[in-house]
């Protein structure tokens, strides 16, 4: 995606997905697009900025951390979390509201 998030006046809660794939990973693409097509159905889903050259960095946006909650628990999202290390060789996650934005 080529854009910035069109996000509301904060506050709000960003999911900051920071990661680098293993070798050999090239159904990485199709299923990061199946998972953001997931995540943007979600109720509290408010945007989403990534890029990946060597590390990918991945952010959502959200409006509430029980949406975050539920996105993490959503059962389509738990069976691609279970396959996480078949994609990456290090990822971690952080959760951070936003306080600002301009």
């Amino acid at each position: 995606m080529n854009t910035i998030a069109n996000t509301p006046a904060p506050p709000y809660y960003a999911v900051i997905f920071t990661s680098f794939l293993n070798e050999g990973t090239d159904d990485y693409t199709a299923v990061a697009e199946y998972a953001l097509s997931l995540a943007k159905q979600q109720p509290g889903f408010l945007g989403y900025e990534g890029v990946r050259n060597g590390m990918g960095i991945s952010v959502s946006y959200w409006d509430s951390l029980e949406a975050i909650r539920s996105w993490k628990n959503h059962p389509q999202h738990l069976a691609l979390q279970k396959q996480e290390a078949h994609w990456y060789r290090q990822s971690k996650i952080r959760i951070s509201r936003v306080e600002r934005d301009y």
